[in-house]
């Protein structure tokens, strides 16, 4: 046997394989924010929320410090899709919160309807956040999507 170094990965087609993946989330949301939920979709979004990008009320960094899960179903609004990042409004206990997130922050999507499921590596986690979060929204008119735990998501 000969000594022989592994080849090195310069295309890194990992990371390639993760950004790839990453568009199926873009392109999914992105069909939804042009024509809504198709049928029996709905998405289970988890994501981290300390990773670099993250913007969250800072109320809720502090009820999860770590990780959140998503649901968006029948109540959400101002989807607004981009490239590299997106942001939805949800109603937590009836009060509207904005939530914008890079892909990269994505560690879960799962759709049920269709146990469609993609699940990547954690991020880089930045220690602080309080500058990335946005002002408080207006009052709440009615309730929305529930927030559900990673622990809870996994048990269903």
């Amino acid at each position: 046997m000969t000594d022989q170094t592994p080849p090195v990965d310069e295309m890194q087609y990992e990371r390639l394989a993760h950004e790839a993946l990453r568009g199926v989330i873009r392109s999914a949301l992105d069909h939804v924010a042009a024509e809504g939920l198709p049928g029996a979709h709905h998405f289970y979004i988890t994501f981290k929320t300390r990773a670099a990008g993250v913007s969250i009320p800072a109320d809720m960094l502090t009820k999860y410090p770590d990780e959140m899960t998503v649901v968006l179903q029948h109540q959400y609004e101002d989807l607004q899709v981009e490239a590299d990042r997106f942001s939805v409004k949800l109603r937590f206990g009836g009060v509207p919160r904005t939530l914008a997130m890079p892909y990269t922050a994505v560690t879960r999507f799962y759709d049920p309807s269709v146990q469609f499921l993609l699940q990547f590596e954690e991020p880089e986690i930045v220690e602080n956040v309080e500058d990335a979060t946005p002002p408080e929204d207006p009052a709440p008119t009615s309730d929305g999507p529930k927030v559900v735990s990673l622990d809870q998501f996994r048990k269903k």
